[in-house]
């Protein structure tokens, strides 16, 4: 009798035991570990720290999921804030687009990219550029926009060669203007996984040369789009494998974290595949996710404790 209830409960074991590898090996391939140890540091910043970073932990979502219309056969990639003009701008793939939205993700016009062939990110640089990362072709191209422009030709501007010749999909998504040294930040997607800086591009291209930038321990699964704070000189970095919003400080090491899953900040759903992050003048974060939904988390007020308390 206990031989053969042995035998019946061997099955049983095994699956469980494949289960909890299964658990131990996700853990480790979306860093939970990492989150787990960081989340514990995290919870010990103090009110001051708080305060001069952007501090994630203190937004919550107020627009999510809204679908942006008129797209329905493309996907929106990257996202910047243009403080002339109190608009975003995004890119199409599949049919290289420009595209202006309102704050709340209405659709104000498109503006045809051609000769382009993947925009991944898009930037609004220093006086009144633009810039547009080409992922297949490796470059950085920047323009100028104005209410006349109906269309724009990748041979007319000026661009910049990313190398990473063999990275094949899995270049330069990310872009971000340091306004406080005057530089283009970047974020490669992987392989290898890491952020860059570039010289602010003039008409004739860049400047300088690509540097690598140092960075912390980011326990991220890659990185598509970044955005960047000049009030507290950090950097918004976006993981749609690990669902997950991540600032750094100029050092490269990570501040705050948000989880983008449903049920975290507000979130009644999770973000799939988020493209794009950018913070407005006034704080909001803005995050478009495929399949062109928009969302828009806020800074809740800090609540001031009884004095009792």
């Amino acid at each position: 009798m206990p031989g053969r209830f042995s035998s019946l409960m061997r099955p049983r074991w095994w699956t469980l035991l494949l289960l909890l590898v299964a658990v131990i090996l996700l853990a480790g391939y979306l860093h939970w570990d990492d989150r787990l140890r960081f989340w514990f540091k995290q919870q010990q910043s103090s009110p001051a720290e708080q305060q001069a970073s952007i501090w994630l932990p203190g937004y919550r979502a107020v627009l999510q999921g809204k679908p942006v219309q008129g797209l329905e056969d493309d996907e929106l990639s990257g996202l910047t804030y243009s403080a002339a003009s109190n608009t975003l701008f995004s890119v199409t793939g599949k049919n290289p687009q420009l595209i202006e939205l309102t704050l709340d993700g209405q659709v104000i016009r498109r503006i045809p990219l051609h000769g382009f062939s993947n925009p991944e990110g898009v930037e609004m640089l220093a006086d009144g550029r633009l810039a547009v990362i080409d992922e297949r072709k490796r470059t950085l191209t920047t323009f100028k926009l104005d209410a006349l422009t109906r269309s724009l030709e990748f041979a007319d501007l000026a661009s910049f060669d990313l190398g990473f010749a063999k990275a094949g999909n899995k270049g330069f998504e990310g872009i971000a203007w340091d306004s406080r040294n005057e530089r283009v930040l970047l974020g490669k997607e992987r392989s290898p996984l890491g952020l860059f800086s570039l010289p602010f591009p003039g008409e004739d291209g860049a400047a300088g040369a690509l540097q690598p930038l140092p960075t912390g321990h980011l326990f991220l699964r890659d990185i598509s789009s970044l955005s960047y704070d000049a009030r507290t000189g950090h950097a918004l970095v976006l993981s749609d494998e690990s669902r997950l919003l991540l600032e750094v400080d100029a050092r490269g090491e990570p501040v705050s974290f948000i989880s983008l899953s449903g049920g975290f900040n507000g979130l009644h759903r999770g973000i799939k595949q988020a493209e794009g992050v950018t913070m407005d003048a006034a704080g909001n974060i803005y995050i478009v996710g495929e399949p062109n939904l928009f969302y828009v988390l806020s800074k809740l007020p800090a609540v001031a404790r009884p004095e009792n308390d």
